[in-house]
């Protein structure tokens, strides 16, 4: 099963996904989170994150997508955590926060393409809720939630289930 794993920050969406495998030996962990050495307030969110994890489980660090999916080794269920992360560097790599959304979309839907593609039959998707608040006066959050809400829509069409995290509670869509 493939569920997609959605909700505001601090929600309790990475605890949930992780807890759907739970019971699971064989997981790859992938972490798309570009490296922000000097920002320590976001080193100690890498650090809880990590020490989360069963020491079983394999993790990769990469913002690398599509190439992070497909090293998921064979046999293991996916834990991608998260999607907002990794479109974040995306941009950050293409210099694109100044670019037109639709300058963007077309290499973002390849390379979500390519990643949908390799999926593992047992997936878990974690990915931030942009859409629920105002529409933000920053160019570059207006860019950020219209890329990450066209990359939500594909990636749920892929998953069985998608479920909303909001204050540690759970709804299965």
């Amino acid at each position: 099963m493939r569920v997609l794993v959605t909700g505001g920050v601090r929600s309790g969406k990475s605890a949930h996904a992780e807890s759907l495998l739970a019971s699971d030996e064989s997981v790859t962990y992938l972490a798309t989170s570009a490296t922000y050495a000097d920002d320590a307030d976001w080193l100690a969110r890498v650090a809880a994150h990590r020490a989360r994890r069963p020491a079983s489980w394999h993790t990769v660090e990469t913002v690398d997508l599509a190439g992070g999916v497909r090293s998921v080794r064979p046999g293991d269920a996916l834990l991608l955590d998260s999607l907002g992360t990794w479109l974040a560097a995306w941009v950050d790599d293409r210099n694109g926060w100044d670019a037109a959304a639709a300058s963007l979309r077309g290499p973002l839907l390849d390379e979500v393409e390519a990643a949908v593609a390799a999926l593992p039959a047992r997936a878990v998707l974690v990915t931030d809720e942009v859409g629920l608040g105002g529409v933000a006066p920053e160019r570059s959050a207006r860019l950020f939630a219209d890329l990450l809400g066209t990359v939500n829509e594909r990636v749920a069409a892929a998953c069985d289930e998608v479920h909303l995290v909001v204050a540690g509670r759970v709804l299965v869509l």
